[in-house]
């Protein structure tokens, strides 16, 4: 039996690095929308433990420089915070391109897969169908055999 070689075997290959690589940038995406979600998320606990402050600071005595000190520190958290949420929002969309990336390189992974399947299915085919003939040609080479002996057995 003939072995089976798929002549695009090279693109399959370059395909499957490519899912590689593209899976690769979709985690590093991931990773870094996770850490600018969690800079926001302290920059956010730091906001309030200053709001909360700012109640301490206005039940007991009040100290206007301190009471100063801590609404710049608010309003300075509120800039942060705004910040914050553009650099998660690039992130954001930072993975959604490397989302669309993967997804694209597998469904071309994927259509080279299936057409190696489908030259896969097409070379049983046709080795069935070259098998099929040379069972014919060994019968008819048989059956020639035998009638070339029965006729040269009739003669004697």
């Amino acid at each position: 039996m003939a072995r089976f070689r798929y002549s695009m075997q090279s693109i399959l290959d370059i395909k499957l690095k490519m899912e590689t690589q593209a899976k690769q940038e979709f985690g590093a995406a991931r990773a870094a929308l996770d850490g600018e979600e969690e800079r926001l998320r302290q920059l956010r606990e730091r906001k309030q433990a200053y709001e909360k402050k700012a109640k301490e600071l206005l039940s007991g005595n009040l100290k206007l420089r301190d009471i100063e000190d801590n609404k710049m520190a608010i309003l300075c958290m509120d800039e942060y915070i705004a910040a914050q949420q553009v650099r998660v929002k690039a992130a954001e969309k930072t993975l959604e391109e490397a989302r669309e990336r993967l997804t694209e390189v597998m469904m071309e992974r994927k259509t080279h897969e299936t057409l190696k399947e489908k030259a896969f299915q097409q070379f049983l085919a046709d080795e069935k169908k070259q098998e099929g003939k040379e069972v014919d040609e060994l019968t008819s080479y048989t059956y020639g055999q035998r009638k070339k002996d029965d006729r040269s057995s009739v003669v004697v």
